[in-house]
């Protein structure tokens, strides 16, 4: 934005059918991704491609695509039934029964102007259109974020049983990382509008581990690691470095007297964004 730019670059591929995070902290580039790959902005420089075309202003490419974002849009006169009609109208694979089940699983008014709704039945609109689109890939931007646990819990659960019927590419972003990591087969994390990690979600989990015990005992074998965070009260140290383990190395460990603990998705990408801070920080005093 202005001189600095939102995304640069960004080189990544996306496979048909599956279920995709993009996460990242508020401002890395999330939403501009987004906003580019549904011709909702225009790349400034590189190529984008959506089934194999350039998705701006072409409609053979946008009406197999749905792009819910937390910020949508609607006329100030319009109600729930006017946007479920709208998209029954675009979207070719548009399933009515599923639409009818989400909207009264989620309680929509139907005939309340969107305006007056609460922010959870707004979210509630967005991601019904979302998931009966049936669309072949469907972009969730954090639109359920203004739902409560319950109905978010709601929506995982009807995402996965739909894309399990009717295979076909998700792709969403939140901040809610270890409650979408069960959803999630791939892992995209933007830092500063750059990409650090493009991975399979097991691969992402395998990357680090918590070694936890005797402070000196951590300290000496991690020495010569690369440590993305350590904690310690008293004699006792949580470290967590990063790395797969194999089986002498997890042999040795307990041989120690240590302890693993595992790294959870959301523990793993704030390390290694925090990481890239340093990193950055690092940069700028050379």
């Amino acid at each position: 934005f202005g001189s600095v730019p939102a995304l640069a670059g960004i080189d990544v591929r996306v496979e048909s059918g599956t279920v995709l995070a993009v996460l990242g902290r508020n401002g890395a580039g999330k939403t501009t991704l987004m906003s580019i790959l549904t011709a909702q902005n225009v790349e400034t420089s590189g190529t984008v491609r959506v089934f194999g075309e350039s998705p701006y202003e072409n409609a053979r490419v946008l009406s197999r695509i749905c792009f819910v974002r937390e910020s949508q849009k609607y006329p100030d006169d319009a109600a729930p039934k006017h946007a479920f009609a709208a998209a029954r109208l675009f979207f070719p694979h548009w399933n009515q029964e599923l639409a009818d089940e989400l909207i009264a699983e989620f309680q929509v008014p139907m005939t309340q102007r969107i305006k007056k709704l609460s922010r959870g039945q707004l979210s509630a609109v967005g991601v019904i259109i979302g998931l009966a689109s049936r669309a072949e890939i469907t972009f969730f931007d954090e639109p359920y974020l203004g739902l409560d646990a319950v109905a978010r819990q709601i929506f995982y659960d009807r995402l996965l049983e739909d894309y399990a019927e009717h295979p076909r590419t998700v792709i969403l972003s939140s901040h809610l990382i270890d409650e979408v990591s069960n959803l999630i087969e791939k892992v995209i994390v933007i830092d500063n509008g750059r990409i650090i990690l493009d991975e399979d979600t097991d691969a992402v989990r395998d990357r680090a581990v918590t070694v936890v015990g005797d402070a000196a005992k951590v300290d000496a074998w991690t020495a010569g690691r690369e440590v993305l965070h350590r904690e310690a009260l008293g004699r006792v140290a949580s470290t967590t470095v990063l790395g797969a383990l194999d089986a002498d190395e997890r042999a040795e460990i307990a041989a120690s007297g240590l302890e693993l603990a595992p790294v959870s998705l959301q523990q793993l990408i704030v390390r290694l964004t925090q990481r890239g801070d340093a990193v950055a920080e690092k940069e700028e005093v050379r």
